[in-house]
């Protein structure tokens, strides 16, 4: 094949199978890497991120492919190994099944989308499956289901409460109970299941958390399995409408009240918090729609809602006009109020590509860019804290400390072909990484990850 056939040929793939979208397909284990800058003595443990790659190189769909997992280990100041690995999973010791009509197998799981650890697990997550856990070297251990009691599939997006150390997630399914809520201890012992009555099976891709409450998001992108042929069988419904459901994080499920919003579509929330008065506040990477047949796709933008509880109504607030996803807080703010947040800057020009990363003060009403300079593109940018002690940062009367750290992202070279992990300092955040890590080989563009550090167990 020559080159301008290949080139042809690569051009007519969708965005998810080209490019630094495309799979990889061997799995490294490189040892004493690299590095350009100096990596804090602070941050021992491991930078993990999960993404799709698909095995056969073809998928019918960006969030179908099966979950390979990158990682890369510090410590003392040093890179100790790149490690990539496939979560063995049903799904991918059988390569020809479909992910879509597999959603009925609870283990038939692309595990692609988020990684994080809880009560001494590592699980790799996708929405529509069970959680597999893996180890802290990414070989993959196998399913997780709470001892058998969860019978559902679980969220990519649970949030861990930094007070009570609880386990926060939800399930929603194709046919009733079209949305379930579970609350699981530290301990890791599934304690409460609630079930939530919906009009309809709607792709509730991720939810908000406050100390004492817990929010749903019922948008109108519905299921619609008579639209298998299009890859993923989801929609845009006009007729559905939007509205955020409010519970109290140990409530019943009957009693969830709902607030009525302008139609829209949320994958991530940045974090929510509630004031005195018991108003909630939420800030999320908003669109205008999704999915809707015959419209252009409408890139994200920073969005603030407030709900006043009291008087049974929502305000919506545009906090920036930049296309912006991967919204990420320090985690030990998660559920409680934020000052700084983390966002993957997209390029304007209706493109996946992050190009650069956005840190904004929602307090004092400032943000500050890091380009990533010609030819580099990123990913979610992930807070790592300077110590793991996190009262400073819990303490919703004191934002003192809460960006002394670093950001984290596995960034891309093109003119190389090659990714390096880079490390940024959040409290000096335009200024040159305070470390690169190079890697072997590139990594892909993905979705969510964590950094997780030695201070707690694995």
């Amino acid at each position: 094949m020559t080159t301008e056939v290949h080139d042809r040929e690569t051009e007519r793939l969708p965005f998810y199978l080209r490019d630094n979208f495309a799979p990889i397909f061997d799995e490294y284990t490189d040892t004493e890497l690299a590095v350009s800058g100096s990596i804090p003595p602070e941050l021992n443990g491991r930078f993990f991120r999960n993404g799709p790659n698909p095995q056969t190189g073809r998928s019918a769909h960006w969030f179908l492919g099966n979950g390979m997992i990158h990682g890369v280990e510090l410590r003392d100041g040093r890179a100790n190994w790149y490690r990539n690995r496939y979560v063995r999973t049903a799904l991918f010791e059988n390569p020809q099944a479909d992910a879509v009509e597999s959603m009925g197998d609870l283990r038939m799981s692309a595990a692609n989308t988020h990684i994080i650890r809880y009560c001494g697990k590592i699980l790799a997550l996708e929405e529509a499956h069970l959680p597999f856990e893996v180890s802290p070297e990414l070989e993959t251990v196998g399913a997780h289901d709470f001892g058998g009691r969860l019978q559902t599939a679980m969220t990519a997006h649970p949030k861990i409460c930094p007070e009570t150390g609880e386990l926060l997630f939800f399930a929603y399914g194709l046919t009733p109970p079209y949305l379930t809520y579970y609350r699981a201890s530290a301990e890791g012992e599934l304690v409460q299941s609630e079930q939530i009555d919906m009009p309809a099976a709607t792709m509730i891709h991720d939810f908000a958390v406050t100390r004492s409450h817990v929010i749903f998001m019922d948008l109108p992108v519905v299921w619609d399995l008579a639209a298998m042929e299009r890859g993923l069988p989801l929609r845009w419904s006009d007729e559905h409408g939007a509205r955020l459901g409010v519970m109290a994080r140990d409530g019943k499920g009957s009693d969830i009240v709902w607030y009525e919003i302008e139609p829209c579509y949320v994958y991530h929330p940045m974090n929510a918090f509630e004031d005195e008065q018991g108003r909630i506040t939420i800030d999320v990477c908003r669109m205008p729609h999704t999915m809707k047949p015959g419209a252009i796709e409408v890139q994200p933008r920073l969005h603030r809602w407030t709900i006043n509880r009291a008087a049974g109504s929502v305000t919506e607030t545009a906090l920036d006009d930049r296309a912006v996803e991967f919204p990420r807080v320090h985690d030990e703010r998660v559920g409680g109020r934020h000052r700084y947040g983390y966002t993957a800057g997209l390029e304007e020009k209706q493109s996946p590509n992050i190009v650069r990363f956005h840190k904004y003060d929602l307090v004092g009403d400032r943000s500050w860019t890091h380009e990533l300079g010609p030819g580099r593109t990123g990913g979610e940018p992930v807070f790592a804290p300077a110590s793991a002690g996190g009262a400073a940062a819990r303490d919703a009367a004191d934002d003192a400390g809460e960006d002394e750290g670093w950001v984290m992202s596995f960034v891309h070279d093109a003119a190389s072909d090659r990714s390096e992990l880079v490390i940024l300092d959040a409290s000096n955040f335009e200024a040159e990484p305070v470390a690169r890590i190079h890697l072997p080989t590139r990594v892909p563009n993905g979705f969510h990850g964590s950094w997780i550090p030695d201070e707690e167990k694995v």
